[in-house]
């Protein structure tokens, strides 16, 4: 089981996401900005732009997953 933050994915906070996986992790970040948003939290609206974006050019935002991937294989188990 490894942790990533919220910020370790360019949010505003230091929310930790736990996960056997990276694709774990981004899932657990994308629903926190999806539930930050709706609850009206401004700080993470630019993080959940910036999510939505990238998956609109699905090319582009690979190199943001690869980079993410790597981040999360590179940290010590916790």
């Amino acid at each position: 089981m490894k942790t990533m933050t919220c910020r370790q994915f360019g949010g505003p906070c230091d929310l930790a996401h736990r996960g056997e996986t990276a694709d774990d992790v981004i899932k657990a970040q994308d629903q926190h900005l999806k539930d930050a948003e709706k609850a009206g939290d401004t700080t993470h609206f630019a993080a959940r732009k910036e999510m939505k974006g990238r998956w609109l050019h699905p090319k582009k935002s690979m190199g943001w997953y690869r980079e993410m991937k790597q981040t999360f294989a590179d940290l010590p188990e916790s």
